[in-house]
């Protein structure tokens, strides 16, 4: 096997802050149904393996329950820790955020996170719950237990119950430029699943707007769950021509669009390839063929039982 040795770029977050542009997952393949306290071995050598060979951008969840593998396998790649990306997400244990930050912390084995994510905002439909969970996850940033904060599986109408009350750097007062300054200080990621098959264009220009960084789960859908669809000529053409595999295609498609795409794999040669997104790049025209066929087809791979069967939100 190859080692690419490529470089992996970073994305500028509004918080002064950067965030590697591809990210290994420890949910999908790796999400345990049952006891957590039982030891997933090839979690651990998988992620372990992923920080060898240039992942240093790692996603967790507490829900996961995964996070004491993750834990383990920085220990067990010896990276150190300015060099890694970690980030988890709350949901589980909404009813306490500053409990459950700690006891993941125990188990990642460390003494911060470098991104914290509510992880859906179906826990309640109150306004005031939102805030009053936002402040929490303001207080941590602000004790250093997180770099920085964000959320997961948000529509618009969840964000502007944050935009309301979420504080504000002293120097910006009031109308419009209230929101987005105490947008930029806190919230400036928002991860969601994306791909071509689920584009979230309203959702998108939304985040653009509000200055919002967009990191995607379920980016190689088209390929792993929700095929054969319209996409799969498109996606085998540009496979062909820039050598490579079609979900190499689909990754190189998120982060041309500055998306930060998160992936996951037990192979090390399949997290080998995925590197290889990051050898090429995709034009303008390309982009678009690939959302113009995509576009053709709606498929959801996740939180279906939140979602209508034609709700492309």
């Amino acid at each position: 096997m190859a080692n690419l040795n490529v470089h992996i770029p970073n994305l500028k977050l509004n918080d002064g802050t950067s965030i590697p542009m591809i990210g290994f997952g420890t949910g999908t393949a790796w999400y345990k149904s049952g006891d957590e306290s039982q030891i997933d071995s090839a979690c651990i050598d998988s992620a372990a393996m992923a920080q060898k060979l240039g992942y240093y951008h790692l996603d967790g969840a507490e829900v996961y329950k995964t996070e004491t593998e993750l834990g383990t396998a920085i220990k067990q790649a010896s990276i150190p820790r300015e060099k890694l990306y970690v980030t988890t997400k709350v949901i589980s244990n909404i009813a306490d955020i500053p409990s459950a930050l700690r006891t993941s912390l125990k188990k990642l084995q460390l003494d911060y996170v470098d991104l914290y994510l509510i992880h859906a905002p179906f826990f309640s439909d109150s306004k005031e719950d939102h805030q009053q969970k936002w402040k929490q996850m303001e207080e941590l940033k602000e004790q250093g237990l997180t770099k920085s904060i964000g959320v997961s599986n948000y529509l618009p109408e969840h964000l502007d119950y944050i935009f309301e009350t979420c504080k504000v750097p002293p120097a910006i007062n009031q109308v419009s430029s209230r929101i987005i300054g105490a947008l930029l200080q806190f919230l400036i990621l928002l991860q969601i699943e994306f791909h071509p098959y689920l584009q979230h264009p309203d959702l998108l220009k939304y985040h653009k707007e509000k200055g919002i960084a967009t990191e995607a789960y379920g980016p190689l859908t088209p390929v792993t769950k929700g095929g054969p669809g319209p996409v799969d000529d498109v996606l085998a053409a540009l496979s062909k021509k820039y050598a490579v595999n079609p979900g190499e295609i689909l990754l190189r498609w998120c982060i041309d669009q500055d998306i930060v795409p998160i992936t996951t794999s037990g192979k090390e040669q399949r997290l080998s390839d995925y590197l290889r997104a990051m050898t090429f790049k995709l034009n303008p025209k390309e982009i678009q063929q690939i959302n113009e066929a995509g576009s053709q087809k709606h498929f959801r791979g996740f939180w279906n039982h939140k979602y209508g069967p034609e709700d492309r939100r």
